[in-house]
């Protein structure tokens, strides 16, 4: 028994994770594990799709799944508001899970259809973006600023795992399956995540937080947020610290739409069959997957902990305006995977679990519903946005570099906001968790950001508020 209790410190102290935290970790890797594997599995088809349908119509499937998303937003949001926080997930991941059962059928019916094709890039553009915002939700809600500044990562690093094994699975099982077989399989592991969810929330009701009672944070939790369908959008342009994230993401959107389009149009020129495109979107998953994985578990919390959430939320934009740079004077598909390949290992490893931790210290409601908001409809604004700039830049001027200068200087103002909203970020973590109207320390406007006040609302609305 001693000899276990030593192997369980060390392996603690190795993770950084205090013993009672050690289920509720194991059910967010799953989670994350899960969800990202059936995305992934699925992403390289995607790809292909979108390729097959012509790299110069890009920005139309771009803007087609921001209109998507914009017809989502009201749907999410009325169920955000009439269902308990704990019933979010499943609620909204069972949709999914019946989407694509759906598409497993159409396809199988048409498998040829460049329609059915944009149908489900689009279709699953808007599914990643919605469920991986969610899965995050609720470990915003779940975990308090501590907590995630030492597990997030760690968490994540689940995502990772299963960006890594979704590819090898997609390969593997294509040929036995096809394309309607893996669709059926995604839902299943879809289901696994939905369950993984609904358990965090009742290792939370067992292990309340310091500021709450077992019993408050249960009945908190099982109580439905309230509010109308838009209350989201509402929120984000009430506060300037939400409208500081939502800058930060439309900046990082702009930084990966640049380098997505290029990635589209190097892969078309060196790789035009269709079989190979997809092999080579494969491995760069794999390549970024692993990377990040070693980076979150490992050194991520530790640079949290240590140096702020803020170095979370800047590295990766420097690196990508020096990678911009490098493309604009050397632009060849080897530097572009250099590039790519730290741009998104960065952002899985260092950009997104810092981000994620800016939620820690908002409201139930803001967790959900304005987070949900940014995580899509500013996303994927920005990503229509993005394209149609990124479009007219190769039409007026065939040489690329133009398009790479302009994205480092995007990624240069994307360092200064993220800097920005560290600093906040810290200001309302030392302001002991009052709501932003009592806090003494209000944070200062951000870069970008509306100038309104938060509105009020009454500190009884959400016990855990830190």
């Amino acid at each position: 028994m001693g000899a276990r209790t030593m192997l369980a410190g060390r392996l603690a102290r190795l993770f950084n994770v205090e013993p009672q935290e050690a289920p509720a970790v194991a059910a967010g890797l799953l989670m994350f594990f899960l969800l990202f594997a059936g995305y992934f599995m699925l992403r390289p088809v995607r790809e292909t799709m979108g390729v097959a349908g012509g790299v110069h119509n890009l920005q139309w499937l771009f803007t087609g799944t921001f209109v998507a998303t914009l017809a989502a937003l009201p749907l999410f949001g009325a169920l955000a508001s009439k269902v308990s926080r704990r019933r979010i997930v499943p609620w909204t991941y069972g949709f999914f899970v019946a989407n694509l059962l759906g598409f497993a059928v159409g396809l199988a019916a048409w498998p040829d259809s460049v329609w059915a094709g944009r149908a489900f890039y689009v279709w699953l553009s808007v599914f990643n973006m919605l469920t991986i915002s969610l899965a995050w939700s609720v470990l915003a809600d779940v975990f308090v600023t501590g907590e995630a500044k030492r597990l997030f990562a760690l968490i994540a690093g689940g995502a990772s795992a299963g960006g890594l094994t979704g590819p090898i699975l997609g390969t593997v099982l294509v040929a036995p399956l096809g394309h309607a077989g893996l669709l059926a399989l995604a839902a299943l592991l879809l289901a696994g995540s939905a369950a993984a969810a609904t358990w965090l929330h009742r290792w939370r009701d067992r292990h309340p937080a310091a500021a709450e009672s077992a019993a408050a944070g249960r009945a908190e939790r099982g109580k439905p947020l309230g509010g109308n369908p838009f209350a989201g959008a509402t929120a984000v342009f009430r506060s300037p610290y939400l409208m500081g994230i939502a800058l930060f993401v439309l900046l990082l959107s702009g930084v990966t739409t640049f380098l997505y389009f290029e990635q589209a149009r190097m892969v078309a020129e060196h790789f035009p069959d269709r079989t190979r495109q997809t092999q080579v979107f494969g491995l760069i998953d794999v390549v970024v997957q692993t990377l990040a994985i070693l980076t979150q578990v490992f050194l991520t919390g530790r640079i949290a902990q240590r140096l702020g959430i803020g170095v979370l939320l800047v590295a990766v934009p420097l690196a990508m305006a020096a990678g911009f740079l490098w493309l604009a004077v050397a632009p060849v598909f080897a530097v572009f995977v250099v590039v790519m390949v730290a741009r998104r290992a960065g952002e899985y490893a260092l950009v997104r679990p810092g981000r994620e931790m800016l939620y820690t210290v908002m409201s139930a409601e803001d967790k959900y519903k304005a987070k949900n908001f940014i995580d899509t409809v500013v996303y994927r604004g920005g990503d229509a946005l993005s394209g149609w700039l990124k479009r007219g830049l190769d039409l007026l001027a065939e040489n690329p570099a133009l398009a790479m200068f302009i994205g480092a200087g995007i990624a240069a103002v994307w360092a200064a906001c993220g800097a920005q909203l560290g600093r906040a970020q810290r200001r309302r973590e030392g302001g002991a968790g009052l709501p932003p109207h009592l806090d003494p320390q209000p944070p200062r406007r951000l870069a970008g950001a509306a100038a309104p006040a938060e509105a009020p609302q009454s500190p009884a609305a959400d016990p855990r508020r830190r």
